[in-house]
């Protein structure tokens, strides 16, 4: 049964939120994140990205990076700009974005669960980017950044987020991407005691976003715990930062494809050998989204097309080939234009649904790429499906908006 725990949180008082607050460290470059920072000594990204106090171009994997990290953690701290929480508590944390609001609980999650499979995951990762995470947890003995959890929707905590989110919220600020942050603290000792006990109920929670990092918590954990003579189990260190939230709050938006180039076919040749597949219709200039499942947008030349995967192209039974990012793999990219991995083929490139789908046009008219693809977002039952069957989805299948903020809260393994 899942296992999670109040903590004692590490957060800004609430007039220093939106200046300490920072996107997380992955979805923008260094020097994005030197520009965000600039002329703030509270943000974030001094601990998050602390090559951005470092000369422009300063590899961001050398150790006086990490050790810079360590520094500004402990700096933020002595100046009153994190402040540790007197008591475990759980939290509350809510996003909104397009009008829409989800609520998830900040928790201590188990590395127990994670090593042991009850903590599911639907991705690979890469052992370099869990090695720098890995860095990261280590030098500052905290988990400085949250990782995305879904659970199985819970009458319970469902009821919890209807009392808790009745008062005023510890923070409430609608960040420079207009999408709105919004969290609480959860004092009272019987509320906590019910979220515990209903998490216990739970048999497995999913990453929804996050994986690397879940990965880098958890062994650090680990590895805390083969290092201690005296391990119990119930140190700090066997948990790690999370929020998470009811299946039914989230929703997964489309992450998409542009490839550079037609592999020798002309455009016509191309279409024609798309037919053997799927049925093609010719769209014209305006834009066209996926409205269903096992259609794609296809903008070549200037035109949309609408591709309807034939019968025989997908099994409704099988939790990775009912996929339509498996579909697309499969009779596109593999059988016609030869990608056969899109970790590491350089001719195809990946947009979040999130820029919309202007940014494959922009990118195909601007001649840098021959072909766009959109596809129809996956759903939080096949996420799940898919974990729980032990499955991996293929790369670049899922994409989350909004993403968590960072510096809300921050969980010491102290």
């Amino acid at each position: 049964m899942a296992k999670v725990k109040p903590f004692k949180g590490i957060r800004p008082p609430r007039e220093m939120v939106t200046e300490v607050a920072s996107r997380p460290y992955d979805v923008l470059n260094s020097e994005e994140a030197r520009a965000e920072a600039e002329g703030n000594p509270k943000s974030l990204y001094h601990i998050i990205k602390p090559e951005i106090d470092f000369p422009a171009g300063t590899d961001e994997h050398d150790p006086c990076v990490y050790e810079r990290a360590r520094q500004n953690f402990d700096a933020f701290q002595t100046n009153g700009w994190l402040v540790q929480d007197k008591k475990d508590h759980y939290y509350i944390y809510a996003q909104t974005m397009d009008g829409r609001t989800q609520y998830g609980f900040v928790v201590a999650a188990n590395v127990d669960d994670y090593m042991s499979g009850r903590i599911k995951k639907h991705e690979l990762t890469r052992r370099d980017k869990e090695e720098d995470r890995m860095k990261h947890v280590r030098v500052n003995n905290a988990n400085v950044e949250p990782v995305f959890f879904a659970f199985p929707d819970n009458p319970v905590l469902e009821e919890i987020i209807k009392k808790v989110t009745a008062t005023p919220a510890e923070y409430d600020f609608t960040a420079p991407d207009g999408f709105g942050h919004h969290f609480w603290v959860i004092d009272d000792d019987d509320t906590i005691a019910a979220i515990t006990e209903a998490f216990a109920q739970m048999p497995s929670l999913y990453i929804a976003d996050g994986h690397h990092r879940s990965a880098a918590a958890a062994l650090v954990g680990h590895e805390k715990a083969l290092a201690n003579p005296n391990h119990r189990g119930d140190e700090e260190y066997n948990y790690f930062l999370a929020v998470a939230f009811p299946a039914s709050h989230l929703r997964i938006i489309d992450y998409n494809r542009v490839v550079r180039d037609l592999n020798g076919l002309s455009p016509a040749e191309f279409l024609e050998r798309l037919e053997k597949s799927f049925v093609v219709e010719d769209k014209g200039t305006e834009i066209y989204h996926p409205e269903a499942l096992h259609t794609f947008a296809l903008y070549l030349e200037g035109r949309w097309y609408k591709l309807i995967a034939r019968p025989g192209t997908y099994n409704d039974d099988d939790p990775i080939g009912v996929l339509d990012v498996t579909i697309s793999s499969d009779y596109i990219l593999r059988d016609i234009i030869g990608i056969t991995d899109l970790r590491s083929d350089k001719r195809i490139d990946f947009v979040g649904g999130i820029r919309g789908l202007e940014e494959l046009k922009r990118r195909v008219d601007s001649g840098e790429m021959a072909f766009a693809l959109a596809l129809y977002p996956v759903s939080m039952k096949q996420l799940m499906d898919i974990a729980d069957s032990g499955n991996i989805m293929p790369p670049k299948t899922t994409w989350f908006e909004p993403k968590l903020r960072s510096g809300l809260v921050v969980h010491s393994l102290e």
